[in-house]
């Protein structure tokens, strides 16, 4: 080599450790002003240190010895690449950023993977005020078909009895109850936004739900924090996210034909579904100086309506029954409510959740045990904020984890052990709990809950009263949430039996 290339690769040597320097010397600076935390590696922060990350994990333990939390306090900072996040932990800090301070922390920030897919339009755009417009809009239609209402209900009481039927087809033997579970849930939000349902048998549609589980999946994963810390980077790099894009890709192409069609048959003074009242909405807005109604926002919109309201109830059901698998006697005394209150003459409704305070119980229970995976999706300031002695940069992301908050030992009784006695006084019946917060809180809340609820509620109680559930394959080994979330991802296969009980025969 002669010498005029080794002084160019010396030369380029220089520059790229002066540049790691310059960047290591910022992030420095920026450390020294945010809560403190587990030490960062240069370039890749916290996000390959497995003691830190996931939080949902490891915000109790850093090592054998300590936990994040009681190292650092409820608030501390974790590292992703070069970006700070602020971690909140605990019922009382959490509820007085998402409460106490709910504008101050309501922002949300650009996500890449998020962003990559649907190129900040929809109501989850960066953008404030449009995301304010679409959701008021989404939220208005929704109660105007039936959201919260007797309506509504209907809709999710004549899913639960398609779901029965067919498990019923199956005579007790072992089922694999994610798709199907799914394809039920779906059915209820595509009645809605497209105004028709779909066959169990639906290929093509059975494709679409894969499409949007994937997605959901792989955003929650580990190598999804990599894509969001360099996006830049994996853009150009072959992997899974690229298969997962392409997938949705094609549901976007199957919700864009929907649109035509709702285009060519719309009748303004009889709208028939969500897709019917946004474009009679962009019709009445034509013209505006900040257009928020367009086609893309359309098809964004109900793609996350879609995703939103199909993989995270349906994945929550499936977790309800896995749990109950593992604790019959809690499952034995739901039925038992269930046969006193309903009986077998009818479908349950959403009218006897005031008369059944155990089910009530129960179903916050699971959900307050069943630990969310938040990294990927934070929330950020939207001003510069003193909270709790820390001065945190307008701009900032900020994660709230939701499990510490539901594992708070000030708030619960026994946060370890699935225990319904946490939703009930004295006298059995229901009591709500401030620190229950499984449609988070504040000004970012779920736009579903209400939905979610009339689902968890129908689809559990209409299950239960005709089969009882049992694992086909035990796995002692694993712990409950480990264990959901191997079948989850679909890597150990999660085989349930619906065994048909006699009372509803």
């Amino acid at each position: 080599m002669d010498a005029g290339w080794a002084g160019l690769l010396i030369t380029l040597l220089l520059l790229l450790l002066s540049v790691l320097w310059f960047l290591v010397w910022r992030s420095d600076t920026k450390r020294s002003r945010l809560p403190p935390g587990p030490a960062p590696w240069a370039i890749l922060g916290n996000l390959w240190q497995k003691d830190v990350l996931p939080l949902y994990r490891h915000y109790e333990k850093s090592s054998p010895s300590s936990q994040l939390s009681c190292t650092y306090g409820p608030i501390f900072t974790v590292w992703l690449g070069l970006k700070p996040m602020v971690v909140l932990c605990g019922y009382e800090v959490v509820k007085d950023a998402l409460v106490g301070h709910s504008e101050e922390f309501g922002g949300r920030p650009e996500i890449p993977l998020l962003k990559q897919l649907s190129k900040d339009y929809g109501f989850v755009s960066s953008n404030e005020k449009k995301w304010r417009e679409l959701r008021r809009f989404t939220l208005s239609t929704l109660r105007d078909f039936g959201m919260g209402k007797s309506s509504m209900s209907q809709k999710v009481q004549q899913e639960a009895q398609h779901l029965v039927e067919l498990l019923a087809k199956l005579k007790g033997n072992a089922f694999e109850p994610i798709t199907m579970f799914r394809h039920a849930v779906s059915n209820v939000i595509c009645s809605v936004v497209f105004g028709s349902r779909y066959s169990y048998t639906d290929a093509a549609f059975l494709e679409l739900l894969n499409a949007i589980g994937n997605y959901t999946s792989f955003f929650l994963s580990p190598i999804a924090k990599v894509y969001n810390t360099f996006p830049s980077i994996m853009l150009r790099l072959p992997g899974p996210h690229r298969k997962v894009l392409a997938d949705c890709q094609k549901l976007k192409d199957h919700i864009q034909e929907k649109v035509q069609f709702h285009q060519l048959t719309l009748d303004s003074s009889c709208p028939r579904d969500y897709i019917d009242c946004f474009l009679m909405k962009a019709e009445k807005e034509k013209g505006s100086p900040e257009p928020m109604y367009s086609p893309e926002d359309l098809i964004m919109s109900v793609f996350n309506l879609f995703g939103a309201g199909t993989v995270t109830t349906s994945n929550t059901l499936v977790f309800f029954l896995l749990t109950l698998a593992k604790h019959p006697h809690i499952q034995a005394k739901v039925q038992e409510e269930i046969d006193a209150v309903v009986g077998t003459g009818r479908a349950p409704s959403t009218e006897d959740k005031l008369r059944m305070p155990y089910t009530n119980a129960v179903i916050h229970e699971l959900q307050r045990f069943h630990k969310t995976r938040i990294e990927n999706f934070p929330r950020m300031t939207t001003q510069d904020v003193l909270f709790r002695g820390y001065t945190i940069p307008k701009g900032t992301p900020v994660i709230p984890v939701i499990s510490s908050v539901h594992s708070d030992p000030t708030q619960w009784e026994n946060p370890k052990k699935v225990d319904p006695a946490h939703f009930l006084d004295e006298k059995g019946e229901f009591r709500k709990r401030e620190a229950f917060m499984a449609f988070s809180a504040g000004k970012r809340m779920c736009p579903g809950e209400a939905l979610a609820r009339i689902e968890l509620f129908l689809f559990l109680t209409t299950l239960l009263q005709s089969f009882t559930f049992q694992l086909a394959t035990e796995h002692k080994e694993l712990d409950l949430f480990s264990l959901w979330l191997e079948i989850e991802r679909r890597a150990i296969p999660g085989k349930f039996l619906a065994i048909p009980r006699s009372v509803s025969s």
